[in-house]
């Protein structure tokens, strides 16, 4: 009876062991999940960073046009003036 008293302690140890082993695993599990959405949200972001960059480049060069023009029709009003 005493290797049964002594076995269920172990029994209990390894019992407890196995537990946090899988606890273990199946955090590994969620994180790894997890690592995957995140990495999938940041592809995505940076390539709306990158949309958002190309169309301030565009919307700049398009503001440059326009303050060009709007500058030479001026010069043709202010001749008119003369």
């Amino acid at each position: 009876m005493t290797d049964q008293a002594a076995a269920a302690p172990e029994v209990d140890a390894l019992s407890g062991l196995e537990e946090r082993i899988q606890k273990a695993i199946s955090l590994v599990g969620s994180l790894r999940k997890e690592r995957d959405s995140l990495n999938n949200d940041l592809h995505e972001a940076m390539t709306e960073i990158e949309r958002l960059s190309n169309e301030v480049t565009s919307l700049r060069e398009e503001r440059n046009q326009v303050r060009g023009r709007i500058e030479k029709l001026l010069g043709h009003i202010d001749q008119l003036s003369l």
